[in-house]
């Protein structure tokens, strides 16, 4: 069986898409700013449905938005081969994060339909609700619900920075219903593939045309409180002094010295933002809220690192006179690649004498999470510089077309068992 993916018909919709925009027009590329359930968010969804509908794909939608888009196999009573990813961007971002997994797999699926395959399981494209955090503050919004991860009261109590809650916002754009509805059943998917740009240099370094991603790293995220005592800069004495600030850079520091410590490339820390009261040039600081990013495929690395930074935490404590709260606001499991669909994905590249590398996502992407239901694994690209989450963001039409060609394959492997 030959599979065409036609390029000129994905590279147009996926410039199609990227003009469903609240970001103003930048000279660094094409800037896309789409957040979930704003009216841009929506004429983005109808878009994809009147493309699916071409495809001849029947569509269903969840209560939390979660889009589905099936081409139903010979026998629709086995689990379907499910592929996907999201559409919402973060202000300011690029035009092929998430996108190119919901085009090219549909384009995939489309391709298949036209070389003249007929699957034996279905094959359901998924078009996930609020991968990014940007609205309600938390990844993953639509596929943690799908996986059980989120319950669906703590879901709808979300708000944004209008003080709207989720029940507010989805029922308002059109969907309704009880987040109860959204679980899918264990072993609904028979295997899922996500096709993504790889977010890092490693491939475009290395000159490799396909990743294929054995593990998922994911984080664990921390609120910390520092308070000690303020004053101003001029009468408070620096032997009296309890400088918040003085004491969250040690933490942070902290953070970085046990993170390389564990001299392991997959294990990484990042303190983000920083909060600091009053926040004025000639006061001491006396409070500082600091929020980490914590990462690793290891959970128990993971932990070693937080161990040894509340260690670093209490000295900092007793040596400066402040005071630390630690608050976890998450912890994810990593997630591991079936192998299954692994020695697919290698075959697929084998026999198409494409050149891969197997390789960790350190990036959490909507198949983390697909993982707690499903057996997973991705298929990454290499993007321009490494870059993404802003204009320049860049795959070439002939990197997306390897990656559509190589998910096609597998999935038709995959759809025949």
């Amino acid at each position: 069986m030959k599979i065409a993916v036609n390029l000129d018909r994905l590279s147009s919709e996926l410039e199609d898409l990227a003009s469903f925009s609240d970001a103003p027009p930048s000279e660094e590329g094409t800037a896309v700013t789409r957040v979930v359930f704003t009216s841009t968010d929506l004429e983005a969804r109808t878009f994809l449905e009147t493309l699916a509908e071409k495809a001849g794909l029947r569509i269903r939608r969840d209560a939390v938005g979660n889009i589905f888009f099936r081409w139903e196999g010979s026998d629709p009573s086995l689990a379907p081969i499910g592929t996907g990813s999201h559409t919402d961007a973060i202000p300011h971002a690029g035009m092929y994060d998430g996108t190119v997994g919901v085009l090219g797999g549909l384009e995939a699926i489309r391709a298949l339909k036209e070389a003249g395959f007929q699957p034996k399981r279905s094959i359901e494209l998924l078009m996930f609700t609020s991968e990014e955090p940007t609205r309600f503050g938390i990844g993953c919004l639509g596929s943690r619900l799908l996986s059980g991860t989120l319950s669906p009261e703590k879901a709808d109590a979300l708000i944004d920075k209008h003080e709207r809650t989720l029940e507010e916002v989805r029922t308002a754009a059109g969907f309704s219903g009880g987040l109860d509805t959204v679980k899918l059943p264990a072993g609904y998917y028979h295997h899922w593939l996500e096709l993504h740009i790889e977010q890092g240099p490693l491939l475009e370094r290395e000159g490799l045309p396909i990743g294929i991603v054995t593990a998922i790293a994911a984080p664990a995220s921390y609120k910390f409180y520092l308070e000690g005592f303020g004053g101003h800069a001029g009468a408070l004495l620096m032997p009296e002094r309890k400088d918040a600030l003085c004491a969250a850079a040690e933490l942070i520091l902290s953070v970085e010295r046990n993170t390389l410590a564990t001299g392991a490339i997959d294990t990484v820390g990042t303190v983000g933002t920083a909060q600091i009261h009053p926040g004025a040039v000639n006061s001491v600081p006396s409070r500082v809220t600091l929020e980490l990013d914590l990462r690793d495929i290891d959970p128990a690395r993971r932990e070693s690192v937080i161990e040894a930074v509340r260690r670093d935490i209490a000295a900092i404590q007793a040596k400066r006179g402040v005071t630390v709260r630690e608050e976890l606001v998450n912890a994810d499991p990593p997630a591991t690649s079936d192998a299954t669909i692994v020695a697919a994905l290698e075959e697929v590249c084998r026999d198409a004498k494409i050149l891969y590398k197997k390789m960790v996502s350190r990036a959490y992407h909507d198949s983390l999470f697909m993982a707690r239901i499903s057996p997973i694994a991705m298929i990454f690209i290499p993007c321009r510089n490494g870059v993404s989450h802003r204009p320049d963001e860049y795959a070439s039409p002939e990197a997306i077309g390897t990656g559509v060609s190589v998910l096609a394959a597998a999935m038709a492997r995959l759809a025949a068992q």
